[in-house]
């Protein structure tokens, strides 16, 4: 398999780590979080003017119509910065799911519109079938009750994609649908919180709140797992960025840093440690470049593959976070240096969409599924 880039795709590579390096000034980082910002304004604006926010949009909206390549080396590089933008939700999830003629994808590709995916519930346990949100027609249009435990970035969203139950119990995976929600719908409760990774997420109360459909009624199940495997594959690429920029620090640290007259760096049992964290980087990468790549492959092959990607990954980005703190001693535990924040950051998107324990339970299910 062919993992080498095309000059279009390096030339955005080479763009990417340049942005990663302009926004990776941590001591404005910090005065950012300091301040309550909820993400990065100016990266997130200077990203619309790079046409960034419009890589998963199609040409005929607006945006560049790129593919799933594309959007992970976008990833990569906010991971490496630890910028804080809602990237994945709103350029990569929402957009699989709006149509082509939506203007909110303008919005999107501009920067001027935040859509944020409300896909979990306090009992799903991360399963996208499980949804008790009810939605029942009132007139000519459709009225949801219930209640989203867990919005990713969606204190600053304009918009919700809220997949409601329209028919069916409450974990059959037929009869879902997915709504559009405006952020200012009369009877919706935003109750917004700040993160762990000082991410600014959200949770929803839904009492009686008019919604427009999107896409088919009953049928919004496919559609929303293809989506979310996307803006999963989209937050494994910000790990991976996290990952390598947590070695690359640590690395540097050991390099200067002495301890009994010599350096760190100089210790055989530190070099191998590092030794395995650039092994679990490289273990990582192979597997986001094998689920990137099967994101549009059959369904199955895709569940595997992104499932797969997800547990792992998962595995490696902890592994790595905590050898660079204990690496680096006390102070990497401290709010002072990017390594804590890092651990943090990793540490929520190995949550995101589901843990290692539901991913690995998918992923056999789907290997299972492909050899009967």
């Amino acid at each position: 398999m062919d993992f080498s880039l095309s000059p279009e795709q390096a030339m955005l590579r080479d763009s990417v780590e340049r942005f990663a390096a302009e926004h990776g000034d941590f001591p404005a980082w910090r005065r950012r979080v300091a301040a309550g910002e909820a993400f990065d304004a100016s990266a997130w604006a200077q990203m619309a003017q790079l046409g960034w926010l419009g890589i998963a949009v199609p040409e005929a909206a607006g945006g560049m119509g790129f593919g799933p390549v594309e959007t992970m080396l976008v990833a990569e590089g906010l991971g490496r910065s630890l910028c804080r933008v809602p990237y994945a939700g709103s350029c990569v999830l929402a957009p699989a799911l709006l149509a082509e003629s939506d203007p909110l994808l303008g919005g999107i590709v501009a920067g001027t519109v935040q859509v944020a995916a409300a896909v979990g519930e306090a009992e799903g346990r991360h399963d996208l079938a499980h949804v008790a949100t009810s939605a029942v027609r009132s007139g000519g249009g459709w009225v949801l009750d219930g209640a989203k435990s867990f919005v990713p970035d969606g204190a600053t969203a304009d918009w919700f994609i809220v997949p409601a139950r329209t028919a069916g119990g409450v974990a059959d995976t037929a009869g879902i649908t997915l709504f559009l929600v405006p952020a200012t719908a009369q009877g919706l409760q935003v109750q917004r919180h700040r993160g762990p990774d000082h991410h600014h997420h959200a949770r929803l109360v839904l009492r009686q709140v008019e919604a427009a459909v999107l896409g088919g009624v009953d049928a919004g199940l496919g559609p929303l797992e293809a989506a979310v495997d996307r803006a999963i594959v989209a937050h494994l690429a910000e790990a991976v960025g996290s990952m390598e920029a947590l070695r690359d620090t640590t690395l540097a640290y050991l390099k200067t840093r002495e301890q009994f007259g010599a350096t760190l760096g100089s210790f055989q049992a530190l070099q191998h440690r590092m030794v395995d964290m650039a092994i679990a980087c490289e273990e990582a990468r192979s597997l986001l470049y094998l689920a990137a790549l099967q994101l549009d492959a059959p369904v199955m092959a895709r569940r595997r593959a992104v499932s797969g990607a997800k547990a792992r990954v998962g595995q490696c980005a902890t592994f790595v976070a905590h050898q660079a703190v204990q690496l680096h001693g006390g102070v990497g535990t401290s709010d002072e240096l990017a390594v804590s924040h890092h651990l943090r950051r990793l540490r929520v998107i190995d949550v995101l969409y589901g843990d290692a324990a539901h991913h690995l339970r998918r992923f056999a299910a789907a290997t299972d599924a492909m050899a009967a």
